[in-house]
């Protein structure tokens, strides 16, 4: 079977996904009321996903699931599998649990909003008013005080009145004492009202916390999932093997899971499986419409790598099949402090988990361990063009000091997927998209307004050939995959960079290479003051 991380989609799958979307389209005609939320949930963005399989007899058979949940119709819907565990029964375990949590967060809500303030606001009131006496009457005290130093600094005071301004300090001392234990006499009712109500609340609160850490562990012991040697073991087991060690929320939600399942219970041997989006992209995802895209490492990689055991699966594309370099890098530029490379596509900037050699690991060979060499920014593996490397600490701290506070001037050459001047945009303009991984799904990055960093881009388009469009990119901040999310997003140009694996079109998911390439860099050394500027010719 193919490696759902690293696939190009078998025939059939396509040929089944087309199946799929013309059913879709012909409930979107048909106006149904019962399938309306079904397809405005679509609509919104969904992953697909098909399976093709065998039984004991040979004859194949096709499954569809579609990721997590729709809506009303929860984890089910006429013509896809349903999920591996189905929590979601309205007076089963989950849901009752659930509706009790519900019913404690409302509980907190209410007393929030309408006891704990009011209890609150009594307390504070009466302190400001006792803090106030008490204010007045050390202002009293202290006027008091200045008039007696006053009286001291004229002279001339006898023994009577030196002893009556003695008694009256005193006395206003003793005041100040009893008003203050007055006080606090009259506070303490409403403070231990006050801590007595934020004590009920922290209950309230780590009660919830202690229901919905057991109704999750409930959840994940319960959540079981079977391979293909027919074993069975818990999310709880899967992920307790892995970084995580608690599975993250919707684990065993998506597609892939889904449909092994599904196969595995009917006795069928999965052949071929692929995940395709519909609808829109959401939640700042670069996802396109038709498009098939492999399964996120972060929750489906411990899954499947559990439920795939006992398959004939295709290893994961190694670096000749992801257009590993055949060619070596070349040094175009050295001095004492820097040299110049020009890496190739599909090379990394910097050593990975693979063995595939890297530009740093390549310079260090050259050069040798008394260089001290090291590469000051990085390229995508995919991106070929103009990196930096630094001799020495000292240089590589200048350069990385340069790079930070934005003095390096790049330009980068790329294709795009489209013709922009047919869709009517602008030859020149910046893009402004704050960007932040995917954890789940690295190494995809994700438009994220809320979290994400910033990141800036000028560009200016230079032709168009083919439906496709020439273009200059001016990148301001250096930020992993910023060029291609810019590219690709619908929030930036809307048309991926051809070739583009992660965030391209089928055609960018070919063995063509990325057409994205760094293509000069300019600067201005502080050490030696001298102003450099070096060219790439683009290679396609």
């Amino acid at each position: 079977m193919n490696n759902p991380f690293e696939y190009v989609p078998d025939k059939a799958c396509d040929e089944a996904f087309r199946q799929l979307t013309a059913r879709i389209e012909v409930l979107k005609q048909s106006g149904a009321t019962g399938d309306a939320s079904f397809i405005r949930e679509l609509e919104a963005g969904k992953m697909l996903g098909v399976l093709i399989a065998t039984d004991d007899g040979g004859q194949r058979h096709t499954l569809h699931a579609f990721s997590g949940q729709l809506g009303d119709s929860g984890f089910h819907y006429p013509g896809f599998v349903g999920p591996v565990f189905d929590y979601l029964q309205p007076d089963g375990h989950f849901k009752t649990h659930e509706r009790d949590i519900s019913r404690q967060n409302a509980a907190i809500s209410r007393f929030e909003e309408d006891n704990l303030p009011g209890i609150r606001n009594d307390y504070e009131r009466a302190k400001a008013i006792c803090e106030a006496e008490i204010s007045a009457f050390k202002e009293k005290c202290r006027m008091s005080k200045a008039t007696r130093d006053a009286r001291r600094r004229q002279g001339d005071i006898g023994a009577e009145e030196a002893a009556a301004m003695t008694r009256q300090s005193q006395h206003e001392k003793a005041e100040l004492h009893r008003l203050k234990k007055r006080v606090a006499v009259e506070l303490q009712p409403l403070a231990t009202a006050l801590k007595k109500a934020e004590s009920h609340l922290a209950v309230m609160k780590e009660k919830r916390r202690s229901d919905s850490e057991a109704l999750q562990r409930w959840l994940f012991t319960n959540f079981r999932l079977l391979n293909a040697r027919g074993e069975s073991r818990s999310l709880s087991e899967i992920f307790a093997e892995t970084a995580l060690l608690i599975p993250p929320s919707g684990a065993g939600e998506c597609c892939a899971p889904k449909l092994l399942q599904a196969a595995y219970l009917r006795g069928w041997h999965p052949e071929a499986m692929a995940e395709y989006w519909y609808g829109k992209g959401k939640d700042g995802e670069v996802r396109i419409q038709g498009e098939h895209y492999p399964a996120c490492r972060g929750k489906c990689g411990p899954v499947l790598g559990w439920m795939l055991q006992g398959l004939s699966v295709e290893p994961p594309l190694d670096g000749d099949r992801m257009g590993a370099p055949h060619e070596e890098p070349e040094i175009i530029y050295e001095n004492e402090w820097f040299c110049i490379v020009d890496k190739p596509g599909g090379m990394l900037s910097v050593p990975g988990k693979g063995r595939a050699i890297s530009v740093q690991q390549w310079l260090e060979e050259r050069y040798g361990a008394d260089r001290k060499v090291k590469v000051a920014h990085r390229l995508d593996q995919d991106t070929s063009g103009l990196l930096i490397a630094t001799f020495g600490d000292t240089a590589y701290k200048v350069m990385q000091s340069c790079f930070a506070t934005r003095q390096v001037r790049k330009t980068y050459e790329a294709v795009l997927e489209g013709d922009y001047e047919a869709r009517g945009m602008a030859r020149t303009g910046h893009i402004d998209l704050p960007l932040s991984p995917d954890w789940l799904d690295r190494p995809r990055q994700r438009v994220d307004p809320e979290e994400g960093k910033e990141t800036l881009t000028d560009y200016e388009f230079t032709g168009v050939a083919d439906g496709h469009s020439r273009i200059i990119f001016h990148p301001h901040t250096g930020r992993t995959h910023q060029l291609r999310v810019h590219a690709a997003s619908a929030m930036g140009l809307g048309m991926p960079i051809a070739g583009d694996r992660l965030y391209g079109t089928r055609t960018g998911n070919s063995r063509e290479r990325l057409h994205l390439h760094a293509a000069t860099l300019e600067f201005t050394f502080p050490i030696d003051g001298g102003h450099y500027r070096f060219d790439s010719p683009t290679p396609f």
